[in-house]
């Protein structure tokens, strides 16, 4: 039976106070969508912040509830910050079944939905069907698969430009104490996942149009992000989210007025943890333009 996992769809970070992580983003040049509220049971909300073929999401929980025991004990536990990949599939379902014939171990497929105001004051709907890896098969973080069942209202046009001019995810980069074996262990996740290892580090591709996952040590990832306090990221979980802009220029613009710290990498610019509710964000300048 083929692989079901297409690469990468979105990432989501998990954080303490949605109101403060939403104003954090939007300071930083996002456009975010409106707040989107989950049911009771899920006692959740999120805000989207859409790209042309993938998007990331701000995950807040605003009520305690039994559904969302798991998440309130990771935030108490790790801290706020990246803590989810959720990959492309075409239904939760088939995906599940073709997994286990693969020998990867998934659970709790479910699926759920959440109104979503729309232009011109009308209200449609969200829907999803979700199926999650078993933890054991995930070395760092949680790893899960989202069914789309209504693109169109996930999508919306007016969500797709941003003022810092970001475009898609460029990579997701996570500590790991040992980036060949996790890497490994990453890779059986996707259809196309192959490992490229480069002194010490090692990046996962996950398929095409798809953001690849680096796994590096922490000193290595230190050097790459020397003005930052690492510790300030979630425990456990993925460390930075690499953001493509098709103008660099406009997102330092976004940064200065923000007045935010603004920490220039090898690849771009980057704001520390603390003004991105638990995440180190880089912008880098998009390859793909001409």
């Amino acid at each position: 039976m083929s692989h079901p996992v297409k690469g990468i769809d979105h990432c989501f970070v998990l954080v303490n106070d949605l109101d403060t992580a939403a104003a954090q983003y939007a300071a930083m040049g996002f456009t975010l969508s409106p707040r989107g509220l989950h049911s009771a049971a899920k006692g959740s909300a999120n805000y989207t912040i859409m790209f042309p073929d993938d998007y990331f999401e701000l995950l807040g929980l605003l009520t305690p509830t039994e559904l969302n025991a798991k998440r309130r004990k990771t935030l108490a536990e790790q801290g706020e910050g990246l803590h989810a990949i959720a990959c492309r599939i075409d239904t939760a379902d088939s995906a599940a079944k073709a997994l286990e014939a693969l020998g990867i171990a998934t659970q709790d497929l479910n699926s759920f939905e959440r109104p979503v105001p729309l232009p011109g004051g009308d209200t449609g709907v969200a829907a999803f069907s979700t199926v999650t890896f078993a933890p054991d098969e995930v070395p760092l973080g949680m790893v899960f698969m989202c069914q789309h069942k209504t693109r169109e209202t996930v999508w919306l046009p007016e969500l797709l430009t941003h003022q810092n001019t970001a475009c898609g995810l460029d990579a997701i980069l996570a500590i790991s104490e040992s980036p060949e074996e996790d890497a490994q262990r990453f890779a059986r996740l996707w259809a196309a996942g192959q490992v490229v290892e480069d002194n010490g580090s090692c990046t996962v591709q996950t398929g095409q149009n798809s953001a690849p996952l680096q796994l590096l040590k922490r000193s290595d990832m230190a050097a790459l992000y020397p003005d930052i306090d690492l510790s300030k990221t979630a425990s456990g979980a993925f460390t930075a989210l690499r953001i493509r802009v098709s103008d660099i220029d406009a997102a330092r613009a976004c940064l200065a007025a923000a007045e935010l710290p603004a920490h220039d990498t090898t690849s771009g610019v980057a704001v520390s943890p603390e003004a991105a509710s638990g995440a180190v964000l880089e912008f880098v300048q998009d390859r793909r333009q001409p």
